[in-house]
């Protein structure tokens, strides 16, 4: 609207102070104000309608040009032909600069082979000026127009593709402490849970006496691992007193924990390591995962077991996975002895996905009765390795 308005107050006051040229063929020179008029109004159109606004553009310029011609109507022109290019569909864009390419060389060929005069070639040039000009200006702008959009959805597309990097690292972290936090003081929680019950329960003092000996236990053992888990996530950098990692070495102390605390329960944990002896030391990850899904099994049976023989085996074939199994009498009964989360299982099949190895847990039905088994097959090869990096 300024453009027009601008171009309007200009040629109105060149009218009036004569600063016209002479018409051609006799046309009269009110046609240029009139001119004049429609191209300013086309002005109006050159964002909404840009090819509409050129082609009203086009008859005004000619009858501009019949009536003598305004500097301020050609100017008025060059920027509907920008705007054109600027603001139209792409295959218009495309299109504009050749055929202002092909009107400039037409309007410079024919001058010059009917007039056989080399001043004739200064008609091409004006039209390049009026037409080419402009239409390439546009067509360089809307180049960079669109590379820098191009640009800028790419920068959104990387801060959204980093920002749900960032989420779901953040949620695999969370995963990954609430895992560890589980493993670690469920199955104390479980027995200190378990024993109270029955050192309430029991009018025995010398049950009671045992019962709370391993509620200490449990309890200091858990209040521990506490301490060393938040201090690694107060900070995570200190390295003076390195993280323990639970490996299967540490087997046994977990098993005597857990015999101590299935006491009441009326279980006996026996262990059968069938691994091949001189076998070549686990990866970190696999004794882990190991080791965390006997410790959620025991604590699990120590909850929901009836009274029997728990068999924790540990196998591991040539070139096979790490197969680890707990069995343990299953009892059908109303609800655990100890309160729980129901994470537990979940928390098994993570840490046995991230390997890439298979969980298997549920009730059995074998020679001996219904037993509850837990089966995991953890693969040891480059695969767990590369879904863990």
């Amino acid at each position: 609207m300024l453009i027009g308005l601008c171009g309007l107050l200009g040629g109105v006051l060149m009218w009036a102070a004569g600063l016209n040229n002479s018409p051609f063929l006799g046309a009269p020179q009110w046609l240029g104000l009139i001119a004049l008029f429609v191209i300013s109004a086309a002005e109006l159109l050159r964002r909404t309608a840009p090819l509409i606004a050129l082609g009203v553009g086009t008859v005004a310029l000619a009858m501009d040009v019949v009536s003598g011609g305004r500097g301020v109507t050609l100017l008025m022109y060059t920027d509907l032909i920008y705007a054109s290019v600027i603001y139209s569909g792409p295959v218009a864009a495309r299109r504009l600069p050749r055929i202002c390419g092909f009107v400039t060389a037409l309007a410079t060929m024919v001058p010059l082979a009917v007039f056989r005069d080399p001043r004739a070639l200064l008609v091409g040039a004006f039209v390049a000026l009026l037409t080419l000009t402009p239409a390439w200006t546009g067509s360089v702008v809307r180049d960079h127009r669109e590379e820098a959009a191009a640009a800028r959805l790419e920068a959104e597309r990387i801060a959204l593709l980093a920002e749900l990097d960032r989420r779901e690292a953040v949620a695999a972290e969370r995963a990954r402490m609430a895992r560890e936090l589980h493993d670690m003081v469920a199955n104390h929680l479980s027995a200190i849970a378990i024993h109270s019950t029955a050192a309430l329960s029991l009018k025995d003092p010398a049950a009671t006496d045992e019962a709370l000996g391993v509620i200490r236990e449990n309890s200091v053992r858990g209040l521990a691992e506490m301490r060393r888990l938040i201090g690694l996530l107060r900070d995570p950098g200190d390295e003076r007193e390195p993280a323990a990692t639970s490996t299967l070495d540490a087997l046994d102390t977990l098993l005597e924990q857990a015999r101590a605390n299935a006491r009441s329960g009326g279980q006996d944990i026996v262990l059968a390591d069938r691994r091949p002896d001189g076998a070549a030391p686990l990866p970190a990850p696999v004794e882990l995962a190991a080791y965390r899904i006997v410790q959620e099994s025991l604590t699990n049976a120590l909850k929901h077991a009836a009274p029997g023989r728990v068999d924790v085996t540990l196998a591991h074939r040539a070139d096979g996975p790490l197969e680890v199994s707990v069995i343990s009498p299953y009892a059908d009964r109303s609800g655990p002895r100890a309160p729980g989360s129901g994470t537990g299982l979940i928390g098994m099949r993570e840490r046995v996905t991230l390997l890439g190895g298979t969980l298997d847990a549920g009730p059995v039905t074998g020679p001996e009765g219904t037993v509850w088994r837990v089966l995991a097959a953890l693969p040891l090869g480059d695969e767990s390795a590369q879904r863990l990096s």
